[in-house]
């Protein structure tokens, strides 16, 4: 079985924005407090069945990964892996800004960039790097559990390389809102959470922090731990 405690390099927006509210809302989990939220009226109106819906993206909060989760590496300690996301934070780099859009992503519905974006890009991949030295190797059950006959010949090679399969030319930023959805419910779903995320008028995300979180064990939740602005 996978080590615990857990730890993900994430960006999630902030407690007190109003996209880290929009998220939490309706995955029905503050992952800053580790609150458990009501659902909103509309997401239990368009499909009763919305804890099932959302439970899978619940278990991590709503963020968009950066580094995915991993037990600490023999000899690393939680202070020192904090102190590296400062020392990445203060690192000076473009800081991406992208256009925010809730669309379909592999059968699941996320805040997605519009359009590709190279800074961020670059900075997915600088935290794969990064970050590896504190990651312990995988386990064959952590292998297994990913599907690798089922993943192409470059995402088996990043997994057994970075630990999981989508990372560099592979990564796709997304905000997950729901699993996987069969394909004729995606469609009144979707138009649901593009109208609620309407009324954010988020034209822009800036993508200017990096969040540690930490999941204790098997049957809890992701909990933020860190957050550290970048520098520019």
């Amino acid at each position: 079985m996978t080590g615990f405690p857990r730890y993900a390099i994430y960006f999630a927006a902030g407690a007190d924005s109003a996209l880290s509210r929009f998220g939490a809302a309706l995955l029905g989990y503050d992952a800053y407090t580790g609150d458990e939220l009501p659902f909103p009226r509309e997401a239990l109106q368009i499909a009763s069945d919305w804890r099932e819906v959302s439970a899978d993206p619940r278990k991590y909060g709503f963020h968009a990964t950066l580094k995915a989760p991993m037990a600490l590496a023999s000899g690393k300690t939680e202070a020192e892996l904090m102190a590296a996301c400062a020392a990445f934070a203060g690192k000076a780099r473009p800081v991406p800004v992208i256009r925010p859009v809730v669309d379909a992503i592999s059968g699941f519905i996320a805040v997605i960039p519009a359009e590709p974006i190279e800074a961020l890009q670059q900075l997915a991949a600088d935290s794969v790097r990064d970050f590896d030295a504190f990651r312990a190797p995988l386990t064959a059950e952590d292998r297994a559990r990913r599907k690798p006959e089922k993943l192409s010949e470059r995402q088996r090679d990043y997994l057994d390389r970075w630990g999981y399969p989508y990372v560099m030319e592979e990564f796709r930023f997304h905000m997950t809102l729901t699993g996987r959805l069969e394909v004729e419910r995606r469609g009144p779903i979707l138009q649901m959470l593009r109208e609620r995320f309407a009324g954010l008028q988020l034209d822009a995300l800036t993508v200017d922090r990096i969040a540690l979180f930490r999941q204790d064990d098997a049957r809890a939740r992701f909990r933020s731990i860190g957050e550290w602005a970048l520098a520019r």
